[in-house]
């Protein structure tokens, strides 16, 4: 695909929402291989930044950049309006520090790209696909990139008290952009403003440019743009931090109550993956179990066994027991994807997923005996299958498995249980099969 830039510049002004000093943006044509660029034409020598993670400087309601004594605040609209119209090179004038606030979405800076006509240009666009999953949690609050050949966001936004819960699941392209997300409003905890007044923050805010939630209630100058316009601008808000990478993401992002602080980090981890400048292990670590060791984390999980998500049902070994035996642990959460459909309403985790458990687990254990690296372990056939009590999302499943006979290193069967708060919710007896790489294949 080509990169694009825009035919004509075009012009907007408006006021900051935390500033709330007027200001006027330009968007201006740029050659390609230029990127997205600020420019203060209000600061002496008119400085340029290239919008990039490094610079971030504060991320309380906004996302900041600094280069130097030049700062620009509440860039994630700005971005992405532009990566969401798949505009790569352009030169957003400014002459203020802050972008203005307009309607609190990206529809008007959508209308001003469109005006300016994008034109697709001679170079090749430049993506960046992850080599692996990476994950940030903090608090209730997780993001996770998949590799995935495009760009999808599925984001859960909510409250601390679960009054306005959202769930939404898009593939980003430049319909779905502005159609499906740029018109989604920025919105505030009404108990949250005279804090974020105190911060100095919000001086241009106003019911023109926000939506408040106070309980129950929405307060909104004009009505919901979409019934669930609070996940959608979620959905905005990591739109525009990732832009931050400074070249377009090909990844699944799911992201629970997500947060430009969040997003940050999360584009921090990509970025490093991005540069090569990954933290090395203190210690290389065996890339397949060994007999030597006790337990297992979920990184030496996935160097064992070739499951992904969303099929990776062991979470971590707690502890390896003899030569055949082992607990593990599967923490089961609402954000499960077979939740949405097993039962609405009433979400049940399904028993063969147990039984797929313990089928991995009971794998892990042989492929620890025999040190065998690059083998998989083939689930054969199941005996004597009981489900006594229903797993539900909070529940942390204890997986117990035992090798009971061994024919050659190639073929076993195990006797294993899942339990919940030490009662019992499932066992079997299963067979299967360690299959090299090669043979698999």
């Amino acid at each position: 695909m080509k990169q694009r830039t825009l035919t004509r510049e075009v012009s907007v002004s408006g006021q900051g929402l935390h500033t709330g000093e007027p200001v006027q943006l330009t968007f201006k044509p740029a050659p390609a291989g230029t990127g997205l660029v600020f420019k203060r034409t209000d600061l002496p020598g008119q400085p340029e930044i290239k919008p990039r993670i490094s610079q971030v400087t504060d991320l309380v309601r906004n996302t900041t950049i600094q280069e130097g004594h030049t700062k620009i605040n509440l860039v994630e609209h700005v971005l992405s309006a532009l990566s969401g119209c798949g505009v790569d090179n352009a030169v957003i004038e400014m002459d203020s520090a802050e972008p203005p606030i307009l309607d609190g979405s990206a529809k008007p800076f959508v209308d001003l790209i469109l005006s300016a006509e994008p034109i697709e240009q001679e170079a090749e666009r430049d993506y960046y696909e992850l080599d692996e999953a990476v994950s940030v949690t903090r608090g209730d609050s997780s993001i996770i990139a998949l590799p995935h050949n495009g760009l999808k966001i599925t984001c859960t936004s909510a409250d601390d008290r679960g009054i306005h819960t959202q769930h939404l699941t898009l593939d980003i392209d430049p319909d779905v952009y502005m159609t499906q997300v740029a018109a989604s409003r920025t919105f505030t905890i009404y108990e949250d403003i005279e804090e974020l007044l105190k911060l100095g923050k919000i001086k241009g805010g106003s019911l023109d440019c926000a939506i408040v939630i106070k309980g129950d209630k929405i307060i909104s100058k004009d009505p919901l743009r979409f019934q669930d316009e609070f996940v959608r601008h979620k959905i905005l808000d990591i739109i525009g931090d990732i832009t931050l990478l400074g070249k377009p993401l090909k990844a699944h992002i799911i992201a629970t109550r997500p947060g430009h602080a969040i997003n940050a980090e999360l584009t921090k981890l990509v970025a490093a993956q991005m540069e090569g400048r990954k933290k090395k292990r203190s210690k290389k670590r065996p890339t397949v179990v060994q007999p030597t060791d006790t337990e297992l984390d979920i990184q030496r999980i996935l160097e064992t066994i070739p499951h992904r998500y969303p099929f990776v049902m062991v979470d971590r070994v707690v502890e390896f027991i003899g030569d055949d035996a082992l607990m593990a642990i599967k923490n089961v959460t609402i954000n499960e994807p077979y939740f949405n459909g097993h039962f609405p309403g009433n979400p049940v985790m399904p028993g063969v997923l147990q039984l797929e458990a313990m089928a991995q687990a009971a794998g892990i254990i042989m492929l620890r005996k025999g040190g065998q690296g690059g083998s998989t372990a083939f689930f054969m056939s199941a005996d004597k299958v009981k489900f006594r009590r229903p797993v539900r999302p909070g529940d942390q499943i204890i997986i117990n498995a035992k090798i009971v006979k061994v024919r050659g290193n190639k073929m076993a069967q195990a006797e294993c249980t899942c339990s919940v708060d030490g009662k019992v919710v499932s066992s079997a007896e299963l067979m299967f099969a360690i299959v090299s790489a090669e043979d698999a294949e």
